[in-house]
């Protein structure tokens, strides 16, 4: 059987525990949108995040993070059927890959 190359180091892809897992990525995102970094480089994605759960709740948000990190859906349309725009779905994934990003960079991971 062929290696399959996974779009994301997320761990539900690679399988590799030294990956974070997308409950991780979905916790910091909830993180970041209940306590946004003030003066930080990437704030703007904290208070983004913070401005789509309150607008989509969590598991909507969770929901589209697990549809693009793990089963591979386009940003877009990872927002099917959860009355959310699309480009609410680009935001979301945008966000997510860099905290998934910044999470594997961490030693802990």
């Amino acid at each position: 059987m062929p290696d399959i190359e996974s779009n994301y180091d997320v761990r539900e892809q690679t399988g590799n525990p030294e990956h974070a897992s997308v409950d991780d990525v979905v916790d910091l995102v909830i993180h970041r949108a209940q306590n946004p970094r003030a003066g930080h480089e990437d704030a703007h994605f904290d208070t983004a995040v913070a401005a789509l759960v309150d607008r989509y709740g969590t598991e909507s948000v969770r929901t589209v993070i697990h549809r693009i990190l793990v089963d591979d859906e386009p940003f877009r349309t990872a927002t099917n059927g959860l009355e959310m725009r699309n480009v609410d779905g680009v935001r979301i994934g945008t966000a997510a890959s860099w905290f998934l990003e910044e999470l594997n960079a961490q030693d802990d991971y």
